[in-house]
């Protein structure tokens, strides 16, 4: 597949992603605080929910790779912990599991 058909795709995920927050009402105004954005810890669960590092880590920073023209990741396996993350934040899980693991899927 070539890098301009997998950037395209990519883009559609992560839209979908954003779609699916803002129908459920988590798609946040204002970003978390600086502090709560530079955690090294995965997924910054230390610091943030699932939702926010979605919208505030995640489909920026693949939205930032593929706008310079970057590789995008190899290997992405997001989904495993969505499983686990999702459901504490009582949010409506299988779509946006299912965009997710499409997001895996691509980058595998």
């Amino acid at each position: 597949m070539s890098e301009a058909i997998l950037s395209k795709q990519a883009i559609a995920l992560l839209e979908a992603i954003e779609t699916e927050l803002r129908r459920q009402a988590v798609w946040l105004p204002m970003p978390p605080s600086v502090e709560a954005m530079a955690s090294t810890t995965p997924f910054c669960m230390d610091t943030m929910v699932f939702s926010q590092w979605l919208q505030w880590i995640f489909v920026p920073r693949v939205r930032a790779v593929i706008e310079s023209g970057g590789a995008l990741p190899k290997g992405s396996n997001i989904k495993s912990y969505a499983e686990e993350a999702l459901p504490v934040e009582q949010l409506e899980c299988e779509k946006l599991l299912l965009i997710i693991e499409q997001f895996d899927q691509l980058m595998s």
